[in-house]
């Protein structure tokens, strides 16, 4: 069995192929049953989250295959971690050979996470922003943020980032790191205003009061919705779903698990029908993406395992292929 770090995630991947990597997924598709939530009651401190994410190829819909995986993320979530300096979030990725049940990898998951989380974005906004959309605008400076920039970055002419924090310090700490690999990016302090400029606005915050205002985006935005994870979270405001043909990863997790969703159709503010398309349609043409240059598109994205699942079959294929050949050169 492979242990695969976050370092050697990041050289097994590109934004490019990771995003044709998860078009193909959603295209085939995989079995997803409902992920598993656990309460780990602490005595000295807030409970933890245990998270079970399995997903497997799907034989009946490919047929018989030599190359079937089953995969679970493994995640724990516990916030107290933040007071010891530690990430309140960890995870891993194992991999297993689908026809016998070996393990085949043992995958960093937060790395992986941030991989598949910020392609699946950009999958959607390969169907839905505009094709000349250049001006792209992060909100929120966590570690997902660069991904984001760089995944939006590989399938649009992003020729201008803007990343804004509630803390700007950490949001020209993005910034920098982005400039350093060659991107235009710099530090925003006007959200209101940036909102008004973006032709693509990707948000990754865990706030409960939306930061994206509908009124103020302008006619041919696509809006990105990454961070809202339970019914409770919220980034886009009324305004930004009534004006918006809206999209999703997938039907289920989003209309159950993301307040950017829930919300609404509790609401009124959203219709279940209204909601046009999820990846699965999108990637298999069932549903068409952007139809005009001046209407606004949104996506939310609550994650689903067969990302996961075909993101790790990926970083196993090319770190195993090389760990092969480095054996094949000693020899």
């Amino acid at each position: 069995m492979l242990t695969i770090s976050a370092a050697e995630v990041d050289h097994a991947l590109t934004f490019p192929g990771l995003v044709e990597t998860l078009r193909a997924a959603f295209r085939d598709g995989a079995v997803q049953p409902v992920r598993h939530h656990h309460t780990v009651e602490r005595p000295d401190g807030a409970a933890s989250t245990l998270l079970l994410m399995p997903a497997w190829t799907d034989f009946n819909a490919a047929g018989t295959s030599a190359d079937g995986h089953i995969g679970v993320k493994i995640v724990t979530v516990s916030p107290d971690n933040n007071t010891i300096g530690k990430p309140a979030v960890m995870g891993l990725y194992l991999l297993l050979d689908g026809a016998t049940g070996e393990p085949e990898a043992m995958i960093d998951g937060q790395r992986l996470t941030q991989w598949r989380t910020a392609c699946a974005s950009a999958l959607a906004a390969s169907y839905l922003a505009r094709e000349d959309a250049s001006r792209l605008l992060v909100v929120g400076a966590g570690a997902l943020s660069p991904f984001l920039a760089k995944a939006h970055s590989a399938v649009r002419p992003i020729t201008t980032i803007r990343i804004w924090n509630r803390t700007p310090a950490n949001a020209e700490k993005v910034a920098a790191k982005l400039r350093a690999e060659g991107f235009a990016a710099a530090a925003a302090s006007d959200l209101d205003a940036e909102l008004g400029l973006a032709d693509i606005i990707s948000s990754a915050t865990i706030t409960t009061t939306p930061l994206i205002k509908g009124a103020l985006l302008k006619p041919g935005t696509h809006v990105d919705l990454v961070g809202g994870f339970t019914p409770d979270m919220r980034e886009g405001d009324d305004d930004a779903i009534a004006r918006a043909r809206v999209y999703v990863d997938t039907r289920a997790g989003a209309t159950k698990e993301a307040g950017d969703i829930v919300q609404p159709l509790a609401s009124g503010v959203l219709k279940a029908q209204a909601i046009v398309a999820d990846l699965h349609e999108l990637a298999r043409g069932q549903k068409k993406g952007r139809q005009s240059p001046g209407e606004i598109t949104l996506f939310k994205s609550v994650g689903a395992a067969l990302e996961d699942l075909a993101a790790g079959i990926a970083v196993y294929k090319a770190v195993g292929s090389r760990a092969v050949g480095s054996r094949a050169v000693g020899q």
